[in-house]
């Protein structure tokens, strides 16, 4: 498998969303939980991304370890995120998660949703 075979078969979280996620899951005090990503209806362009801890296990998830974080997502939003990459910034304008997505072909004005 070629390294662009892999980047096309899910989403790449990034060293620094991986360390910050490791970190969190550090303060929670839990090693049962991971980060699952969803997509889901809503926003002012259609659809929305879901980051959060989860314990629960749904059939057909796919898994993926990046930087000894579990990185969850169910079948549904699978397609939507293919490709996409989860970074964590940290700069004086901007901090928090974000979301580059090549199946996006839109977004709101304030980058909530995408479409």
């Amino acid at each position: 498998m070629t390294v662009q075979d892999e980047v096309t078969q899910g989403i790449i979280v990034t060293e620094a969303a991986a360390a910050k996620v490791s970190a969190l899951l550090a303060q929670e005090g839990r090693d049962d939980l991971r980060l699952r990503v969803a997509v889901q209806p809503g926003g002012c362009s259609g659809l929305r991304y879901q980051l959060y801890f989860d314990e629960r296990d749904f059939d057909g998830d796919i898994v993926k370890e990046f930087g000894g974080v579990s990185v969850v997502t169910d079948k549904m939003s699978a397609p939507y995120l293919m490709g996409a990459t989860i970074d964590f910034v940290d700069t004086i304008e901007k901090q928090g998660f974000t979301i580059d997505n090549p199946n996006a072909t839109g977004s709101c004005a304030c980058g909530d949703s995408f479409h």
